[in-house]
């Protein structure tokens, strides 16, 4: 039978083990999440403009556009709107871009929020 003891012992391990990997994980959001914020929004920028180009310029459908990606763009998720005819390019939680097509002058990027 459990003592009031050893229940406190095993509380007391099991919070410094659920905060042991809370620190781990938030040290390694910060490592990899920082240099992914930094190129997460160039990555989508240039994914939005590509994938609108495939898309209303080259008249295809956003599947087909999304197997031209280039290597290490699994992260990037496209969405088309039909009606205003923009491509948004996005990683989850990270950045999150939109480029349009202009008549005469093919898709581009919508103003850049900082």
């Amino acid at each position: 039978m459990a003592t009031a003891k050893t229940r406190t012992r095993k509380t007391r391990l099991w919070f410094w083990s659920i905060l042991l990997v809370a620190v781990l994980l938030g040290a390694a959001w910060l490592a990899w999440g920082e240099g992914l914020r930094k190129t997460g929004g160039a990555g989508v920028a240039y994914a939005a403009r590509v994938g609108c180009s495939c898309r209303f310029v080259a008249d295809r459908s956003l599947d087909d556009c999304a197997k031209d990606r280039l290597a290490g763009m699994e992260l990037v998720s496209l969405s088309d709107d039909a009606a205003a005819r923009s491509v948004t390019a996005s990683i989850p939680l990270v950045a999150s871009e939109t480029a349009a097509y202009r008549e005469g002058y093919g898709c581009v990027l919508q103003e850049w929020r900082d």
